[in-house]
């Protein structure tokens, strides 16, 4: 019986514990952090983003319930742990760099000018209301992506995508 899902060829035929188990003994150790404010599509896109650069872990904050239509599967192959709170959250923090990426902040800096560290977790907000100020407080550094066009942003879809693209072209692409 052919193997329909979307996985590259070495994970063809392996059951979804297998395929789980090998990512893991290979994970780069960006981890992600959605804080679920808002029943949204593009947390299911960011975690099937962070399943493409084999992060960590993903951790959502806030509201367990998430459309799973955009991870496409995904989810099963990599650690998703649910934080009712940001003080749950940041329990799991020690020793690692949180980056808020957020655009409408005076405090935020471009993106192309950040040097990752190894053991960074990128933070996330929703869509229409961004990351808490409860949450900002706690990021060591917060970050935007350059604009060009009339928008002020991309969708946190894409913008996950970019961040994480950015920490995997500094730190794995080497």
């Amino acid at each position: 019986m052919e193997d329909s899902r979307n996985l590259i060829d070495e994970y063809k035929g392996m059951a979804n514990e297998q395929v789980f188990a090998a990512l893991s003994k290979k994970r780069i150790p960006l981890e992600i952090a959605i804080e679920n404010v808002e029943h949204d599509f593009n947390i299911g896109s960011i975690v099937r983003t962070a399943n493409s650069f084999n992060v960590s872990k993903v951790h959502i904050i806030g509201k367990k319930k998430y459309n799973r239509r955009g991870a496409m599967c995904t989810d099963k192959y990599l650690e998703i742990i649910h934080h009712p709170s940001i003080e749950d959250f940041l329990a799991t923090q020690e020793g690692r760099e949180l980056v808020a990426i957020e655009n409408n902040l005076e405090r935020a800096k471009p993106l192309n000018k950040k040097m990752f560290q190894q053991n960074t977790t990128l933070l996330f907000g929703s869509e229409n209301n961004g990351i808490t100020e409860e949450l900002l407080q706690k990021a060591g550094d917060v970050r935007f992506i350059e604009s060009f066009g009339s928008t002020r942003s991309v969708n946190v879809g894409v913008a996950a995508g970019i961040a994480m693209y950015e920490y995997v072209r500094q730190n794995i692409l080497q």
